[in-house]
Protein backbone atom coordinates (compact mmCIF):
# COMPACT_ATOMS: atom_id res chain seq x y z
CA UNK A 1 0.00 0.00 0.00
CA UNK A 2 2.86 2.30 0.92
CA UNK A 3 4.12 1.55 -2.53
CA UNK A 4 1.62 2.29 -4.57
CA UNK A 5 1.25 6.19 -2.59
CA UNK A 6 4.90 6.74 -3.36
CA UNK A 7 4.32 6.04 -6.90
CA UNK A 8 1.24 8.01 -7.42
CA UNK A 9 3.59 10.58 -5.70
CA UNK A 10 6.57 10.38 -8.49
CA UNK A 11 4.07 10.80 -11.26
CA UNK A 12 2.42 14.06 -10.28
CA UNK A 13 5.64 15.56 -9.67
CA UNK A 14 6.52 14.55 -13.24
CA UNK A 15 3.70 16.08 -14.75
CA UNK A 16 3.89 19.06 -12.29
CA UNK A 17 7.56 19.72 -13.54
CA UNK A 18 6.15 19.50 -17.40
CA UNK A 19 3.43 21.47 -17.02
CA UNK A 20 6.34 24.37 -15.54
CA UNK A 21 8.34 23.54 -18.35
CA UNK A 22 5.75 24.13 -21.00
CA UNK A 23 4.18 27.21 -19.16
CA UNK A 24 8.24 28.65 -19.12
CA UNK A 25 8.42 27.92 -22.88
CA UNK A 26 4.75 29.48 -23.60
CA UNK A 27 6.10 32.85 -21.29
CA UNK A 28 10.06 32.68 -23.32
CA UNK A 29 7.96 32.87 -26.66
CA UNK A 30 5.99 36.01 -25.10
CA UNK A 31 8.62 38.26 -24.13
CA UNK A 32 10.69 36.97 -26.87
CA UNK A 33 8.79 36.50 -30.00
CA UNK A 34 5.00 38.09 -29.81
CA UNK A 35 5.64 41.34 -27.22
CA UNK A 36 8.33 42.78 -29.92
CA UNK A 37 6.11 42.01 -32.73
CA UNK A 38 3.01 43.74 -31.04
CA UNK A 39 4.95 46.59 -30.06
CA UNK A 40 6.20 46.91 -33.24
CA UNK A 41 3.13 46.77 -34.89
CA UNK A 42 1.95 49.38 -32.75
CA UNK A 43 4.39 51.52 -33.52
CA UNK A 44 3.88 51.26 -37.21
CA UNK A 45 0.98 52.11 -36.75
CA UNK A 46 1.38 55.82 -34.94
CA UNK A 47 4.27 56.52 -37.81
CA UNK A 48 1.00 55.49 -40.37
CA UNK A 49 -1.17 57.99 -38.21
CA UNK A 50 1.08 60.64 -37.85
CA UNK A 51 1.90 61.14 -41.65
CA UNK A 52 1.42 65.00 -43.16
CA UNK A 53 2.03 67.20 -45.84
CA UNK A 54 5.74 67.84 -45.99
CA UNK A 55 6.93 65.06 -44.31
CA UNK A 56 9.83 62.60 -46.37
CA UNK A 57 8.67 59.23 -46.69
CA UNK A 58 10.40 56.19 -48.70
CA UNK A 59 7.62 53.32 -50.01
CA UNK A 60 8.00 49.64 -49.14
CA UNK A 61 9.32 49.00 -52.97
CA UNK A 62 12.48 52.14 -51.86
CA UNK A 63 10.07 55.15 -53.73
CA UNK A 64 11.65 58.51 -51.91
CA UNK A 65 9.26 61.44 -52.00
CA UNK A 66 7.52 63.95 -50.01
CA UNK A 67 3.64 63.38 -48.89
CA UNK A 68 1.99 66.65 -51.28
CA UNK A 69 -1.22 65.37 -49.48
CA UNK A 70 -3.22 62.87 -47.11
CA UNK A 71 -6.30 61.57 -48.27
CA UNK A 72 -7.84 59.16 -45.92
CA UNK A 73 -5.52 55.56 -46.31
CA UNK A 74 -4.06 56.96 -49.55
CA UNK A 75 -1.39 59.76 -50.23
CA UNK A 76 0.23 61.33 -53.00
CA UNK A 77 3.95 61.28 -53.14
CA UNK A 78 5.84 64.04 -55.26
CA UNK A 79 8.56 62.79 -56.40
CA UNK A 80 10.19 65.71 -58.69
CA UNK A 81 8.06 69.06 -59.13
CA UNK A 82 5.27 67.94 -61.13
CA UNK A 83 5.96 64.22 -60.53
CA UNK A 84 3.28 63.05 -58.09
CA UNK A 85 2.08 59.05 -57.92
CA UNK A 86 -0.40 57.91 -55.08
CA UNK A 87 0.07 55.07 -52.86
CA UNK A 88 -1.63 53.35 -50.25
CA UNK A 89 -0.20 54.13 -46.90
CA UNK A 90 0.58 50.80 -45.79
CA UNK A 91 3.14 50.72 -48.69
CA UNK A 92 4.82 53.83 -46.22
CA UNK A 93 7.89 51.89 -44.93
CA UNK A 94 8.22 53.19 -40.82
CA UNK A 95 12.09 51.48 -40.78
CA UNK A 96 13.23 52.94 -44.00
CA UNK A 97 11.37 56.45 -43.55
CA UNK A 98 13.53 56.94 -40.09
CA UNK A 99 16.61 55.24 -41.46
CA UNK A 100 16.59 57.19 -44.33
CA UNK A 101 15.70 61.33 -42.81
CA UNK A 102 17.87 60.09 -39.60
CA UNK A 103 15.48 60.12 -36.58
CA UNK A 104 14.77 57.47 -34.12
Amino acid sequence: MNNWILLQAGGMSGIMGQVFLFGSIILIMYFFMIRPQQKKQKETKLFLEAIKKGDSVVTIGGIHGKVYAVEGETLTLELDKGLKIVVEKSAISADFTKRATGTK
